[in-house]
């Protein structure tokens, strides 16, 4: 497939190798895989020798902490490389095993290295510390030892810990069989486009349909996809209750009042920063009404409908947006960055780092993963907008930050905390905006970006939050021992709605179901950081914009700090204090300046 419409989806062979990822570079073929699939179980025993021996003496802790790293960043690599083959095409039997194999086998590892926190606790910390003190490389591991201690009481005996460890694949049941009814079984309708062609729905086609200027083509979108839904409705409930109900067991068994306390504390967040940021929201709904009435104005609607919140209020200036063409408004865009940045983006397209268009079977949406021991990766499901622009901003904002931080930092730290992790994405998504709205000088053009602008403030902000308070309302009602039925998650989703979009908005009831197709509830108390991280981003592009290299210089250390302190440590050497909500109500006010550029221009 090349750069061509096609209205049938295409599948995997139909797509040029050009535009698909090179997972060659992780494994050149599947019998490597198998090579280090057999390593990875005799380095599970390796480790487990340390076992009930960690207090001898530094060397011994030592030893036991490398062996760890080695054999956890090779179970990455084979878990990696398997999810991303059944991510090509979700129908793959092949790949389907693989990853699943995968799963199992890192469930195997978890548990074979469960044992290590809670030795590492129980050495008195005085001896813990003249360990440190005695061996140069066992201080690498500072920050490992401090954040252990600081968990000290959540975490269990030995024994408690293997078990938690193995019960893992488990826990991961309702996450997995939402997955693959969601990108495997899932088959929505055929609609008339504007043309009245007929034209396969599907989740990367669906926001494209509620762009449409055909109201009577956004209903249909609308009414199709959600119709799909609630025909598997009851048992969608039951896999997201159950979800719920798995997060509940592990808080409550590690000793947590709450899901969302032993969510937040795995970034060392207090539940005050989630509440302050839901109530810093919603005391500025009036913004968001605001805007609705200015978009219920344009498009001289008497009243608008769920499906009339995507279609752009200004006519979009260009109809397709060619990918070559879409990479070249982003290395633009990036260029406060600097020449080194810049450098490694350019990388990252011409070396195989992305997939690029939809494919029958393929998981929908984007996002950016790899290893510790290849490059980053980023899924796209490319269509042609401007949106999806601004999603290769985003993803290659995720795969530099990873770059930069495997290139900088050892193993342990390579994993930066979920609360950063949305910041670099937004940052090169804010930079992109700024350089699209300096160089144009066609007000048409300039209203419909100022448009885009608003609609990520709303989609990463205001309905971001609403999610996030949808998830702490459900969590709290099972924790209280009510029952999640679906018509309680029906009316809870809806009043939600009708509380963010207030009385500019006609609440339909099929956006009811609408929690019944949001991944992100499968990965509890995630989406609040997507407005955090929108609000860190405004803050650091508005520095990089106004300070240049100093304020680069900072952000690229952040970049390259990866896990080795707390987030909103790291946010506070970069120039952003998220313990406070004042970076929140920051970012809002520049929504509310943006709003009245573009009421001027309408």
């Amino acid at each position: 497939m090349s750069e061509t419409k096609n209205k049938a989806l295409p599948k995997r062979e139909e797509i040029e190798s050009k535009y698909k990822w090179r997972l060659e570079d992780i494994y050149s073929n599947d019998s490597l895989w198998e090579e280090d699939f057999k390593k990875v179980k005799s380095l599970s025993e390796e480790v487990s020798q340390f076992k009930g021996k960690l207090g001898e003496n530094a060397e011994t802790l030592l030893g036991c902490l490398k062996a760890s790293d080695e054999l956890l960043s090779l179970n990455d690599k084979l878990f990696v490389y398997a999810r991303m083959r059944r991510d090509e095409n979700n129908a793959n039997h092949v790949y389907q095993s693989l990853a699943d194999r995968a799963s199992v086998l890192s469930t195997t590892v978890y548990a074979s290295v469960s044992f290590i926190i809670p030795e590492i606790i129980s050495i008195p910390e005085d001896k813990l510390n003249s360990f440190i003190d005695s061996n140069a490389e066992l201080q690498v591991y500072k920050q490992f030892f401090s954040e252990a201690l600081r968990q000290k009481a959540h975490t269990l005996s030995e024994r408690e810990e293997e078990l938690l460890a193995f019960s893992s694949e488990i826990a991961h049941a309702p996450r997995d069989i939402f997955t693959m009814f969601n990108n495997a079984d899932i088959r929505f309708p055929f609609i008339k486009d504007e043309t009245g062609e007929e034209t396969e729905l599907t989740k990367g086609r669906y926001i494209k349909f509620l762009e449409s200027k055909e109201r009577r083509v956004r209903e249909d979108a609308f009414k199709a996809l959600y119709g799909t839904y609630n025909k598997q409705i009851n048992t969608l409930a039951t896999t997201l209750t159950s979800n719920v109900k798995n997060n509940r067991f592990y808080a409550t068994v590690r000793n947590y009042k709450s899901s969302l306390e032993a969510s937040l504390d795995s970034d060392n967040i207090s539940t005050d920063v989630y509440d302050n940021l839901i109530d810093t929201v919603s005391r500025n709904l009036p913004l968001l009404h605001k805007y609705l009435k200015l978009r219920k104005r344009a498009l001289k609607m008497d009243q608008l409908h769920m499906y009339d919140l995507y279609v752009p209020i200004v006519e979009e200036p260009a109809k397709s947006i060619f990918y070559k063409d879409a990479l070249d408004m982003v290395v633009n865009g990036l260029k406060p960055l600097g020449d080194e940045y810049l450098g490694y983006l350019k990388q990252g397209f011409d070396s195989g780092w992305i997939d690029v268009f939809e494919n029958e079977g393929k998981t929908s949406g984007a996002y950016s993963w790899g290893a510790y021991k290849s490059h980053p990766y980023v899924l796209l499901n490319y269509q042609g907008t401007i949106n999806d622009v601004f999603t290769i901003a985003h993803e290659m904002g995720h795969a530099l930050h990873s770059f930069y931080t495997n290139k900088t930092q050892p193993y342990i730290y390579s994993e930066y905390k979920i609360f950063v992790a949305e910041v670099a994405s937004t940052v090169n998504e804010s930079l992109l905006m700024r350089y699209l709205l300096g160089k144009t000088e066609n007000e048409k053009e300039k209203a419909y970006l100022l448009n885009h602008f608003l609609e990520e403030f709303r989609g990463t902000i205001f309905r971001q939050v609403m999610f996030a308070e949808f998830e702490k309302i459900i969590h709290s009602k099972t924790e209280q021992g009510e029952s999640l039925t679906v018509q309680a998650l029906n009316e809870i989703y809806k009043g939600l709605n009708e509380k963010y979009y207030g009385s500019e908005v006609f609440v339909d009831d099929d956006i009811s179901i609408e929690w019944a197709r949001i991944p992100h509830f499968y990965t509890s108390f995630y989406v609040y950081k997507y407005a955090t991280g929108f609000s860190a981003a405004t803050s650091l592009s508005q520095q990089i914009l106004k300070e240049g290299k100093p304020a680069v210089d900072r952000y690229i250390n952040f970049l390259s700090s990866g896990g080795s302190d707390y987030p909103l440590e790291l946010l506070k050497r970069a120039g952003v204090d998220l313990s406070t909500p004042k970076p929140v109500q920051d970012a809002l006010d520049v929504f509310a300046q943006t709003l009245e550029e573009l009421e001027k221009l309408i």
